[in-house]
This record gives structure tokens, C-alpha cells and sequence, in this order.
């Protein structure tokens, strides 16, 4: 039997469902200080003074923190080393301090940290503490940032852009001169709060008897975090441990750096007590976001919907500072731009804006949704000019399967598809002729509005200079336990139930025979973390290159045991066999207790089954969707009903479909939030509307359709199991897949565009041709 490809159940959910695992609030040690969070109530303000004796004299607070009790080392946070290699040396005005020094600016700086030995004294002491604050005009608008009138709010950079990027495949201008149609929009894609289940926090314990710092954090990236401690604290590596116990959810926030990754571990360090931080929803809410762009796309086509050339303007709103990966999406938005589609010419210009908003950085798709969303958008566009019908357009333009490996203009390159199968497949299981009449024939007065929208679209898993290797180590004891450890850090993925199948195939045991470690710096001395839909691509492979190994060695021994050729050796149901005589054989315990004994194994062969190695690969794989929409809009209201959602997804070849239909539905339940509720606002001076799910909307389950879901497994030949990402994907074509279905819904009635989210009041004032509502 194989058990890749079998949908087996999750190994993690058992203990998670009987409410026994373990997350970082469930971490209680003996004399642990609970700490909390100053955060600026300002967008923009001088900090003249701060003062936190009466917080000190409050009875159980053991210290409060501020900017000038840290050392110069740990005063700013590091960024990525690919920000730096795109953009050179970053001036420390960019850099997020750990604690905010003479201003704040955005609402939930940290200004100061104050740990007590309640959480609730905690609370309280932090109204004592009493800033001084001289409040500036903030600019919260990032075309207005842009304005030469316009005051840099790092007055030392000169400027309030903090990155620009300019690439260029392709004539433009000739692209244009021979066009019958130049197609033009301005995408508003908003602000979004990852918001995963768990908020972020750690819990650090300073052991001085053994100088070792243990950091227990909610984070996708446990090596990372380390890192940073050693960088920032100058610590020495083995006097770091970090570890990711359960994480619930991260979505890419937890793959970011935070002061209080630093600032929590500091206060342990200096105290002696282990310190334990846990951010309440709207802290959590407050200090990061996914998102936030205005883009101009320009499309060169020919009357029959032939793409000559894409031209775009990205202007990204990247907030007051640079967390790790904040300068690194902008970029992966503009190469991204293209998707699926030969695009002879692409011009794209990035640039990055400073504002008094909180930091952006990577969120489920970090680039692709705001990519694909400004795209598809222009190719229904194009379509509605043209008068030709969405899917044809798409199909004129695809990538054919014979023309890869494809280079874009930008020099990206994509290593296969089926585009085209996918898009008819959809079609079919979506229903899309049939909708697509009815769309057109409801149109009578006071009737809903019937709407059909389509996505296809793709994501590499990672971009340009992102990590392209990672490490894995197997070890067989003499009793047959097989144990994997992963440098990959999961979040909900099920990583230790598809990696147990990787293993079970290989060496022919069963997956539950297999342990599989993961988030833990000191038992995983190497490893990346999880992001970028990369889990089975670069850990599984890492993986499967070191399980290849494995099972050489275990031939070799086992041929030398049987008395048979190692190319003769099976590997099936736990037992060891000679496959021109099944019934000589051994189990795989006596095989594994064998290569422990000396005179049992070959002369040539050493004793012992530990197994390491690192897996790279030169570019990133593709994945690919075709998604379809089909919405009811009630003119009286605006209100929005999904009536309909297919959706094809290729992500390789799959290791358990459950988890990637799992993923799925996770995937595009988020881009329907992005498309119909989701959206960070703020009002003039600055201040956060929808900071807590009183006002923040996400989508609820009764809202959601049933979605017809089905996979294509076009193997990628960029890595050793033939994948592709799941994780993203869904999330970059839900939300323009369902924006055009809202926007065909409303054909003939003078409306073509409006900005997500499209919350009823957007609807219903377009419709009513209320002037100033996009």
C-alpha cells in the first residue's frame, strides 16, 4: 500500500480537539511575571517626557521598561538579508525601533514595557505611566505621502518613499502603438488584519545556572526568532532556545519579527523570572497588516483580447517603519502582475510609501492576491470594452503547456502548467454557461442581479532570491522508531501527518510507526520556518532526499542479511523481503536492530541509522487556479449573496488531499473576506476604526456557499516530490473572482468599478450614482 496521495486524517487533531495541546498561554512556570504593553494612542506625536515612578510604586510590579533602559545593540529590529540585497543598505530611520525614543508613529508603537507579578496588577500599573506627548499632523494617505508638499516623516531620509524599484521587459511604447485598445483602471486594494486564531506571544525563561535562554514563542519561524535573540541580545547561539509549541494559525504575521520578540526574552534575561506576554485581539490588530496598495494598470490589447503589453504603477502603503519582510512584498507584487498570460511587454514601477500606519508585511499570498486581484480586474475589463466573454480572453492568452519552462519579460520563470485544462475544468464543474445566461436574462426591474465572476491565477512558492534550500534528519533507532525532524515550523498545515506519509512510503512502514519533530531549536539545529507555501516543497523534499539515502543503506544491509541483490530488496508493510523470493524476509524492526550489530552488516558499512542532508533547488515552483464566482446583489440593499464557488487548484502532486482541500476552503473563505467584508480604516487623525471584531467583519460560516472543489497534479520538476503550494493559492483568486462577480452582477447599470471591500453601503451608493463612492 502507498500512502501518498490517501487522505488520511490528521494526526494533530485528536489532541487538539480533546483541548490537550499546548499553546503559549498554556505555559505557566513557577514565579512567572506576566508583562504588558505602552502603546502610542497617537499616530504621530513627540515624545517630550515619560515618567513611570507611580507605576513602579504600584505594589507587585517588578519593572517598567523604556527606550533608554536598553542597550544601542537591541534598540532596532533586523530586516531580511534580501531587503538589503535589493536594496542596499537601509538607513536606520526605515528600521522599527524596539521601544519608540523621541516619536511615535502609528497608534500601537510600543513606548514602554512593564512587567508585574499579575497580569491584572500589570494592566492597572500601565494607566500609571504618564507620557508627555506633543501630537503631529499624521499622513495616513500614501499618494499624498508622495506630494512634494509633502513633510518626510523621517525628516533624516529626505523623502517619504522608502523604496523604489523599476523593471522593465519589453518595448511599451510600441506595444501601445499597436494596439486597437489601450484598457486602463486605479485599484484600491485595502489594508487587512491577518487575524489567526491565536494572537501573538511568548513566554521567555532566563536560567542563569546555565546561562540558557528558553523562549517559547507563536511563531512560524522558531530559527529566526533565535536569530534575532543572538543578534540583538549578543548572545551566544547555544545559549538560545526557542520553540514553537502549537500554533494557532499565522498567516505570515508570525513569520515577522516584533519588539516584544525581543523585548520579553530581555526583561527574562535581566530579572531572573520567566516573563510571559500574550497580546490581547486588538494589540494584535493594531500593530500589523496585510496589503494596502493603489495601483494603475494599463493594457495594451488587440480587438480580438490579444495582450500586446501590461504596464503598471504600484504605490505601496508600507506604514511607519520596515519589519523583516515588509521592503520584499511590493517587489513579488510587481513580478507577479502578469499571472498566467503571455504578456509580451511589462513595465512596472514599485513604490514603497512611508505613512503613519503600522508596518505591512507578508500575508497569506504576500504579493500574489494584490497582484492577481489588479490583473484579473483589467481582464474583465478588457472583456466588458471588447464585448467578449471573460474565459475567452483568458484562453487566447495563456501560457501553452509546450512553452514551458516560461520566462516572463521581468525574468521570472515558470516551470509548468496546464493552464488552459484547469480553466475548462471549472467551466464545466461551475456551471459557468449556464450562469452566465441567467446573469444576462435576470435584469428585471426590482429582480436581484445575477453575477458570474472568474479567476485564473498563479503563485510561485517564494520570488526572486527567496530561500531556495533547507535541511532534514532521520533517525531509525535499534528498535525500529523512525523519527523526522523538520526545519519546517507549521501553523495548522497538518506538516506532521503528510511528512509521516513521505516516510511511511519510503521505508514501507505505516505513517503512525513514524514521529515527526519539528520547532524546537535545540533537537532541529537547522530549518526556515514555514512560509510562502514552500512546507512539503523544500522541507518534504529536504526530506525525501535524506529518506532516499535512508532506504540505500537499509537495502545494502538487508541484501547482505537476505543473501539477495540490494536491487532485489522490497520495502512493504514493515517487512523487508526479497522480491524474487517474498518469502525470505526480515521486519523492519529486525532490519533496524541489524544495522546496529557489527557483525551482522557488510564490511563497507557503518554501524547506525542517522541520517542528514540539505535539499536546494535553483527556481520556485507554480502553482495555478481557475475560480468562479456566481453572486446575487439585492439592488434595494447592496447585500451580497454567494450563490455559487467552484474552484481547480494544481499544486503538483498531491501527498493528502484532505489537507489540500482543507486548505482550500481555508484559502478562499479569507479572500471572501477580503472581497465583501475585511478592511483596515482609519479615521483623519490616524485612529484605527476596526481594531476588534466589533467592527472588523469577517466572514461568518452561514454566509458561505458550499464550494465544489477539485485537483489537477501537474508535477513540477523543480523539486523531488513533483509539488506545488496549496496554501496561498486559494486565497489570491478568491477575492478578485468574487469582486468580478459583484462587478458583472452590476452590468448596465452604468457602474464598471468599484474598490473592495464591497460592503453593501459601497453597492448600494454606486447604484444610486452617489457621487465620491468608488
Amino acid at each position: 500500500m502507498t500512502y501518498i496521495g490517501q487522505p488520511l486524517k490528521r494526526f494533530e487533531d485528536p489532541t487538539l480537539v480533546k483541548g490537550e495541546g499546548l499553546f503559549v498561554d498554556d505555559i505557566k512556570l513557577p514565579d512567572m511575571l506576566h508583562a504588558v504593553v505602552l502603546r502610542s494612542p497617537y499616530a504621530y506625536a513627540r515624545i517630550k517626557s515619560i515618567d513611570v515612578s507611580a507605576a513602579l510604586r504600584l505594589p507587585g510590579v517588578v519593572s517598567v521598561i523604556t527606550y533608554k533602559d536598553i542597550p544601542d545593540a537591541m534598540k532596532l529590529l533586523p530586516v531580511h538579508v534580501m531587503a538589503k540585497e535589493l536594496f542596499g543598505d537601509l538607513s536606520d530611520a526605515l528600521l522599527h525601533p524596539v521601544l519608540a525614543e523621541r516619536k511615535v508613529c502609528y497608534v500601537g508603537q510600543p513606548v514602554a514595557v512593564l512587567a508585574a507579578q499579575d497580569r491584572y496588577v500589570a494592566q492597572d500599573a500601565l494607566e500609571l505611566i504618564e507620557v508627555d506627548y506633543e501630537p503631529l499632523t499624521p499622513i495616513l494617505d500614501p499618494l499624498e505621502a508622495l506630494g512634494d508638499d509633502s513633510e518626510p516623516i523621517h525628516p533624516e531620509l529626505g523623502t517619504n518613499v522608502g523604496l523604489r524599484m523599476y523593471n522593465e521587459g519589453g518595448d511599451w511604447e510600441a506595444a501601445v502603438a499597436q494596439a486597437d485598445r489601450v484598457v486602463s483602471e486605479r485599484y484600491e486594494v485595502q489594508r487587512l488584519a491577518p487575524v489567526p486564531m491565536e494572537t501573538r506571544g511568548l513566554v521567555a525563561d532566563y536560567r542563569s545556572q546555565e546561562d540558557l535562554l528558553m523562549v517559547w514563542s507563536s511563531t512560524q519561524d522558531a530559527h529566526g526568532v533565535k536569530d534575532a535573540l543572538t543578534q540583538l541580545l549578543s548572545r551566544p547561539e547555544e545559549g538560545v532556545r526557542v520553540i514553537a509549541p502549537d500554533v494557532g494559525g499565522g498567516f505570515g504575521e508570525k513569520h515577522t519579527i516584533f519588539p516584544e520578540d525581543i523585548l520579553i526574552p530581555f526583561l527574562s534575561q535581566s530579572l531572573g523570572k520567566p516573563v510571559k506576554w500574550v497580546a490581547d485581539r486588538q494589540e494584535n490588530m493594531l500593530t500589523f497588516h496585510g496589503r494596502g496598495y493603489t495601483v494603475d494598470v494599463e493594457a495594451a490589447v488587440k480587438k480580438d483580447g490579444l495582450f500586446l503589453g501590461v504596464r503598471s504603477r504600484i504605490v505601496a502603503d508600507l506604514g511607519a517603519y520596515f519589519f523583516r519582510i515588509t521592503a520584499g512584498i511590493p517587489m513579488l507584487t510587481g513580478h507577479r502582475i502578469t499571472g498566467p498570460y503571455k504578456t509580451p511587454v511589462v513595465r512596472f514601477e514599485v513604490l514603497g510609501v512611508i505613512t503613519n500606519k503600522p508596518p505591512t508585511g507578508p500575508y497569506r499570498g504576500a504579493g500574489g492576491p494584490e497582484a492577481s486581484y489588479c490583473m484579473e480586474r483589467t481582464v474583465d475589463l478588457i472583456a466588458k470594452e471588447l464585448k467578449l466573454d471573460p474565459a475567452e480572453v483568458r484562453r487566447k492568452n495563456f501560457i501553452e503547456p509546450e512553452a514551458f519552462p516560461y520566462t516572463t519579460p521581468t525574468g521570472i520563470v515558470y516551470d509548468s502548467g496546464q493552464y488552459e485544462q484547469g480553466l475548462e475544468r471549472v467551466l464545466k464543474l461551475s456551471e459557468y454557461s449556464r450562469w452566465r445566461e441567467r446573469s444576462r436574462g435576470n435584469r428585471k426591474p426590482g429582480e436581484p442581479l445575477i453575477g458570474v465572476g472568474l479567476a485564473t491565477v498563479n503563485k510561485s512558492s517564494g520570488g526572486p532570491r527567496f530561500i531556495l534550500s533547507d535541511e532534514a534528519r532521520l533517525t531509525i533507532e535499534p528498535s525500529g522508531r523512525v523519527t523526522a525532524y523538520t526545519g519546517v515550523s507549521p501553523h495548522g498545515q497538518g506538516t506532521e501527518t503528510s511528512f509521516a506519509q513521505i516516510v511511511a512510503d519510503e521505508l514501507g512502514i505505516r505513517p503512525s510507526d513514524v514521529r515527526v519533530l519539528h520547532g524546537d531549536t535545540e533537537i532541529i539545529p537547522f530549518g526556515r520556518g514555514t512560509s510562502a507555501s514552500r512546507g512539503i516543497i523544500i522541507g518534504g523534499s529536504a526530506l525525501k532526499s535524506v529518506l532516499q539515502d535512508a532506504r540505500q543503506k537499509l537495502a545494502r544491509i538487508a541484501s547482505h542479511v537476505l543473501k539477495c541483490p540490494a536491487e532485489d530488496v522490497e520495502f512493504q508493510q514493515g517487512r523487508i523481503f526479497n522480491s524474487r523470493s517474498p518469502g525470505q524476509g526480515i521486519s523492519f524492526d529486525e532490519l533496524a536492530a541489524a544495522a546496529y550489530n557489527e557483525e551482522l552488516l557488510p564490511l563497507d558499512v557503518e554501524a547506525g541509522l542517522e541520517f542528514n542532508g540539505t535539499y536546494s533547488f535553483s527556481d520556485n515552483p507554480f502553482s495555478y487556479a481557475a475560480h468562479v464566482a456566481v453572486v446575487e446583489v439585492n439592488r434595494d440593499t447592496g447585500d451580497v449573496k454567494l450563490l455559487r464557488y467552484a474552484a481547480v487548484h494544481d499544486c503538483g502532486n498531491i501527498i493528502n488531499p484532505m489537507l489540500v482541500n482543507g486548505q482550500a476552503q481555508g484559502g478562499i473563505v479569507q479572500g471572501i473576506g477580503q472581497a465583501l467584508t475585511e478592511g483596515i480604516m482609519y479615521t483623519p487623525d490616524g485612529q484605527p476604526l476596526t481594531a476588534s471584531f466589533m467592527d472588523y467583519a469577517m466572514p461568518i460560516a452561514e454566509d458561505m456557499p458550499d464550494m465544489l472543489l477539485e485537483n489537477m497534479e501537474t508535477p513540477s520538476p523543480t523539486n523531488l516530490l513533483g509539488a506545488r503550494g496549496i496554501g496561498e493559492m486559494p486565497t489570491v483568486a478568491a477575492p478578485v473572482a468574487v469582486a468580478n462577480a459583484v462587478m458583472d452582477a452590476l452590468e448596465g447599470t452604468g457602474v464598471s468599478h468599484i474598490d473592495t471591500p464591497l460592503t453593501p453601503e459601497k453597492i448600494w451608493r454606486a447604484l444610486h450614482k452617489d457621487a465620491g463612492h468608488r
